[in-house]
Formats: structure tokens, sequence, C-alpha cells
């Protein structure tokens, strides 16, 4: 049997996958197979060019494409005659999807998914674009057209292929390994990255620049981080207050904000925030639930506390392993292609069969459920989000105030036991090394900021499971630790880390150690960071590549050839300004100067182009703050209420370059203790019979001994 030929059992090689967006492919008669070796081998062998399919779980038009044209037995058989196909899950190799976007980016001036790449056998890439329909419509070429036009153009105009293809890796080589030495490391270039993002907030309904609107988390913090130091510059610190609050408010009141179980979708088709593409991701979540958090620490307002606290019930009941830790990957939109975010919407007519008159009374007008809804596909169809205050609606309705809230809770409680009843989206539960240590720290900071007990116990059963099926404990981090189909086929190899699992596990461990005070957090964190700058820190040009170093040049398939150096968020915090940031933080406990001289090398290597970047260098600006602000530390010694009362004064404000730590007396012995800390809080003398007490230090010099919630909130006001 030729390779190209469908085996017997109707499976290509994709039933051997175990990512869910690959095993969803592998009934499809294109000869499908993943990336590795073997299909680079078949190229070559057979002088095919690829055809790459880039995709996910939760991408609509991915799946759109699938069944227009890769399940169309006609297009089939080109691809299989002409090419060797090739599927990737981007979540899966967030390596090969880097490169290859900035390929169809340099070709066709767009990006995203699905992603459709033809390159040479050595993987090269020739042509590409997004979707392509089945035949001609949308302004678009026809699928069919396009790959013979591509197979054309490999036999009979190969010279051209091959000059576009090394044009297009030179572009790759230059767009993604940033070289912009020459600026200097200073506030100001914190506050023009600041201004960039302020120049695109839109003052009506929050959020940056028009239709579609993304949530940029790193901005939003950013702009936290700005507000919070008026003496700096009061007018540019009360713009960034403005825009982060209407911001965070607008997002939470509108359709992207899930109303009914909480948590966010990936973002808004519109410039209101009202209808979303309805795909929830872990990484927006646990980001954003950061953002409401920090928001909540340095404003004060509860609503904020209330979505973060949603966003976490929400995490928890539906994008969790309960019971050996572990955060799931994403929700999906929608159950099928005929449905277009059906699960999350409502008609008129739906909502009033679950309601009685009273809560619709309410609940319509709060939620601006009409006849006339927000969907194209179904005009009846309504996004739920908030338009009036309760305030305004319990008016309307002639009611109390309280009696609003009571019937809005019972209509919430039914509408969303009546959703539940339909099918549910589809849940991708790989856990992902990356992402489940941002959900880590995002937890840990959430537990601290608003007393959650259960949320800093989850976060810690899910870092032990990372430390121990992601980590070897020595130079190897796994990008993948679990997939959705446990007891799937044995697949693949294991797929290695890249430099954000490193980076994200570094800042989770170090959360770990301040949340709890255990010395093996501290010393996983500088483990991790040791073998993060082994294997991924240039030091002959500088900053950090997205994979490892340590692997030879022939073993590197395609375009991984390519050196990356990640500066962009998009959309998670970026690699580089995260690994500085997770070396500065680590430096301040251990006193290790290397760790400070190549996070500020690293945050060097892009001073002279950053600022370009705007509203995507929110995590280098915030790096660049941590850099140039002396930390600031915060150790609390005790148990108790006044301990309790200590703490949430230390965790008044949210600052970059701030560090809480909570100790018991015990804790105190230097072997328990981080190098640095252990020479700074080990030579306080401590008053006799006091069992509870603050240190408070800025950079290397520490204050004597604080014995009150009082006292510790005045000096670090001071």
């Amino acid at each position: 049997m030729a390779i190209h030929e469908s085996p017997l059992s109707g499976v290509n090689r994709l039933d051997q996958s175990r990512s869910a967006y690959l095993k969803s492919a592998r009934h499809q008669p294109v000869m499908w197979r993943p990336w590795g070796e073997e299909a680079f081998a078949q190229a070559r062998a057979e002088d095919k060019p690829i055809l790459l399919d880039i995709g996910a779980v939760w991408c609509h038009w991915c799946h759109v494409m699938d069944r227009e044209s890769y399940e169309n037995p006609e297009i089939a058989a080109i691809i299989n005659e002409h090419f060797v196909a090739v599927k990737v899950d981007r979540d899966e190799r967030p390596d090969v999807d880097a490169r290859y976007q900035a390929a169809v980016s340099a070709i066709s001036g767009q990006g995203g998914w699905p992603l459709t790449a033809f390159l040479t056998p050595d993987g090269q890439p020739y042509f590409g674009g997004t979707y392509f329909p089945p035949d001609d419509r949308y302004g678009r070429p026809g699928l069919g057209r396009v790959l013979l036009t591509m197979a054309q153009v490999w036999r009979e105009r190969r010279e051209e292929a091959l000059d576009s293809a090394a044009s297009v890796m030179g572009a790759i080589e230059q767009n993604e390994n940033f070289s912009g030495r020459g600026g200097t490391l200073t506030q100001a270039l914190v506050d023009k990255i600041a201004d960039s993002v302020l120049k695109q907030f839109d003052p009506r309904f929050g959020g940056f620049g028009s239709q579609p609107k993304f949530p940029h988390p790193a901005a939003i913090d950013l702009l936290i981080e700005i507000a919070t130091r008026p003496e700096q510059d009061a007018k540019r610190s009360e713009q960034a207050r403005n825009a982060a609050q209407v911001t965070l408010t607008k997002m939470s009141q509108g359709g992207v904000y899930d109303q009914l179980a909480g948590g966010f979708h990936r973002y808004s088709v519109d410039e209101r925030w009202v209808v979303p593409h309805f795909e929830k991701m872990l990484y927006d979540n646990t980001e954003l639930l950061r953002n409401y958090v920090h928001a909540y620490q340095s404003f004060v307002k509860p609503e904020y506390a209330h979505v973060a606290s949603e966003i976490i019930r929400w995490l928890d009941g539906t994008m969790t392993d309960r019971e050996r830790g572990g955060f799931y990957a994403s929700q999906d939109a929608d159950i099928d292609l005929d449905d277009d975010g059906d699960y999350f919407t409502w008609t008129k007519a739906e909502a009033q069969a679950v309601l009685t008159p009273d809560e619709w009374a309410v609940a319509g007008k709060y939620w601006d459920i009409g006849e006339l809804g927000d969907m194209h596909h179904n005009p009846q169809k309504n996004v739920l989000h908030v338009r009036h205050t309760v305030a305004d609606v319990a008016q309307d309705a002639g009611i109390m105030l309280e009696e609003a809230v009571a019937r809005l809770s019972a209509a919430r409680t039914k509408l969303m036991q009546a959703r539940q009843a339909r099918p549910i989206p589809y849940i991708d539960r790989t856990l992902y090394t990356g992402w489940n240590a941002m959900a880590v720290t995002a937890y840990l900071e959430a537990a601290r900021a608003l007393r959650l007990d259960h949320a800093k116990e989850f976060a810690l059963k899910t870092l032990d499971r990372l430390l121990v099926q992601a980590w070897d404990g020595g130079s190897d981090v796994a990008h993948v630790i679990a997939y959705a189909e446990e007891d799937g086929p044995v697949g693949p190899e294991r797929v290695p880390g890249v430099l954000d699992d490193y980076a994200f596990l570094t800042h989770a461990a170090t959360d770990a150690w301040l949340a709890t005070g255990k010395i093996a957090y501290y010393r996983a964190a500088m483990q991790l960071a040791q073998t993060m700058i082994a294997r991924f820190y240039d030091k002959t040009a500088g900053a950090f590549v997205d994979t490892p170093l340590d692997e030879a040049d022939d073993k590197r398939l395609g375009a991984l050839t390519a050196k990356r150096k990640p500066l962009q968020d998009t959309p998670t915090p970026a690699g580089n300004p995260t690994a500085a940031s997770a070396l500065l933080r680590l430096e301040a406990l251990s006193g290790r100067s290397e760790f400070r001289e190549i996070a500020e090398d690293t945050l060097e290597s892009f001073a002279g182009i950053v600022e370009h970047f705007g509203l995507y260098a929110g995590s280098y600006a915030l790096a660049l703050q941590r850099l140039l602000h002396d930390p600031v530390q915060v150790v609390i010694v005790g148990r108790g209420e006044e301990a309790n009362r200590m703490q949430a004064a230390a965790m008044a404000r949210f600052a970059v370059n701030k560090t809480v730590i909570r100790l018991s007396p015990r804790q105190l012995d230097a072997h328990e203790l981080p190098e640095a800390l252990a020479g700074t809080v080990g030579l306080v003398p401590v008053p006799e019979d006091v069992h509870t007490w603050a240190l408070l230090c800025t950079g290397r010099t520490c204050t004597p001994p604080v014995l009150s919630s009082d006292k510790l909130a005045a000096a670090l006001q001071q």
C-alpha cells in the first residue's frame, strides 16, 4: 500500500495522536500526518510539497474548513495526490505555530487560524494564508484552485518557489529574532509604552481600539501599576486609573463576560463587548483573574472582587481536575457548525419559559433580553449583558433594591440550570504546563488578596502535580502533562517544553513559596530558573530564545531552525519579559546578582524597539518597572487575626515590585529561608513576648519590627 493511500481502518495517521484537535480529523479522507520527521522524510522521498494546516480544537473556522474542504473527497484526492499533508495543533506545538504565523503574515499580511501554508519538502514556506473556502467566494480563492496552482508552481516553477521560501525564511528570522539594543532602560520607556496604550483607549466602551476587541491583560495590569504611582506623574496616573476601571467595568458588564456562569469568552466582535466569540480559554481567564484581583487591591471596589470570585467559581466547576489537580485548556464555542453560541444565548421566549413574571420583570431588563437579539444567524437570540443598574431595574419595577437583587439571583440560578440541560460545548481537558502554571499564580494571588483558602489549596495541588509530571527535577520540562483522553493510545514522545513553560513554572513555584513559606518550592524555582538560563539564554546576543539552544539544528524541522526571541504579548505574556521578571523576583530573594544581570541584559536587548509594540508590550513594561524600582518586601511573622490584618494591609495597592511573605515563627530558621532573606530577617532583633510582627524592607534596608497592622499600613504609605 502506497503511503498516501487510505488504510483499511478508514483512519489516517492522526489516529495515533493524543491531541483532541488532531484526533478530530482522523477520519477525514485527507491522509494527514502529525508534525514529525516521518512526514518530512516522505515529502523528500516523493519530492512533494507539504500542505500544513494549523488549528485548534476551539477554533470555529478550523472546523468549518475541515467540513467544507478536508472532508470533501474531491479536494482530499487533490491533496493526497500532490502533497504530503501535515496537521498541527497550535496549543500542543506553539513553537511550530509561531514561526509559520510569522511566515504567513510575511506572505499575505495576515495571520490566524486556520493557518494554511505550502512548504518545500524541507519545511520552508513558499505560499500561505488562513481560511480558504472550498471554491471561490467571500473574495477569496477556493482551496481546490489554490492546491492545483501550488502543486503546479512546485513542479514547473520550482526556482520561483525556492526563492520565495528563502525570502520568507529570512523574514521569519528578522521578524522573530528582535534586535533592539541602543535604547536606555529608564522610566521614560515605561511611560512611552503606557502612553501608547492610553492613546488606544476607548473612553466610551473601554478596551483598546475598535472592533474586534481583545482584553490585553498585561496592558491592563500596566495601567493599574501606573495608576497607583501618582507621585511619578499625577495626570498619567489618573488617566491610567480611569482607563483600567472603565475597561474592567465595561468588560464585566458585556456579553464577553458570561453573566450566568462567570468567566470570559475570548474576545468581542463589536466595540461594546456585547457579542463575543464564545470559546473560553484558560489563559484569558487566569490573566483577567489577576487583573480583577489587582484592581480590587488598588481601587477597593467590591465588584472587582466579585468578578474575580466568579471567574474562580467557573474554573472550579468547569475547567479543573478536582481530584488530581490541574486546569483544562479551553471550552469550545459551539456544539456543531450549525450552532453559533446557542448554548450561551437566549430568546425572549426561552427566558420567559424558565422565569416567573416577577423574575422576568427584573432579569429581562437587567440583561437586555428582547424580541430582537444580538446574533446575526438568529436575530431572536440575545447575548446576556448588563445595560442598567440593579437600582434602575428596581425603580422601574417599583420594588425595593433588596427584592430586585433577590429576584435577579433566583433568575440567574434558574437560567443556569436550564442552560446546563442543553448540550454542553466540548471541553479540552488537556493540561498544558505553562497555562497551568499561570493558573497557579493567579489562584495564589487571588487567595491571598481575597482570603480564599480553597483557591490556595487547589493551586498547590496543581503545582505539586506539575512539579512531578511536567518536570524531571533537572533540565527537562514537558509542554503537555496530560491529554484529554488519558486512556487513549500511546502517542508520540512527550512534547518538549518551550521558554514559556519554564518561565511560568518558575513564577508559580516562587508564588507557592510566598504563599506557604515551604522552602522546597523556593528551591524548585531556583532550579527551574537556572535550567531556563542554561537552555534558553543566548549568552552571545542576549535575551532568551523560545526553544532550547542545546537542541542540534539538524534535529529542528522546517521553520524551527529560525531562532525566535518572543517579545510581544500574543495573547499570553511574552516569554522574554516573563523570564526577566522571574529572575528579578528570585534575585531579590536569593541575592544572586547574575539573575539581575541577565534580566537587565534581556530587557536591554529590546529597549531600542519595544516602544513601537505599545499595547503588546505590557509584560515588558511591567518587567522594566520591576527592574527600575527597588524591591519592597513585607515579611509577616505570626498567626491569628492581627497577622491577617497585617497581611491585608500589606496586600493593599498592587505594585509589581512588592512582595508579601507570610511565615510562622518556626520558619525563621536560616535553613528554611532564601539566602538574601535569611541575611535580613535573621539579623532583626525581635522583641520578647511578641508573637506577631512585620518587617518592611526596601532594597537591602529594613525597618525595625512593626508590631501592628495600623503602623504597617502607615509605613507602607510612606
